[in-house]
């Protein structure tokens, strides 16, 4: 397992989590939008990091279920996760 979450794992997260389907290339040409926009709610990012803490076994950090976009979760979760490795 690596130390950073991609894009692919996103969505399939997204898929798992949150009930939504949002392709890795959707979500790239998407990167800078909002979750809302692709149907994310915030308890749908509260389950995507609940996931995320699960598969690591480590916390993600807590403006991880605030973030506004992909792109903004993702740099964060990592940087976490980077951090922590």
């Amino acid at each position: 397992m690596s130390d950073r979450i991609t894009v692919e794992e996103l969505s399939e997260l997204m898929k798992k989590a949150a009930g939504v389907t949002v392709t890795p290339e959707e979500l790239r040409q998407r990167y800078e939008s909002g979750f809302d926009a692709l149907g994310i709610d915030s308890l749908g990012l509260l389950g995507i990091v609940g996931e995320l803490e699960n598969r690591y076994g480590t916390p993600m950090p807590p403006d991880a279920e605030k973030a506004k976009s992909p792109r903004q979760f993702l740099d964060q979760v990592n940087s976490a996760l980077m951090a922590g490795a």
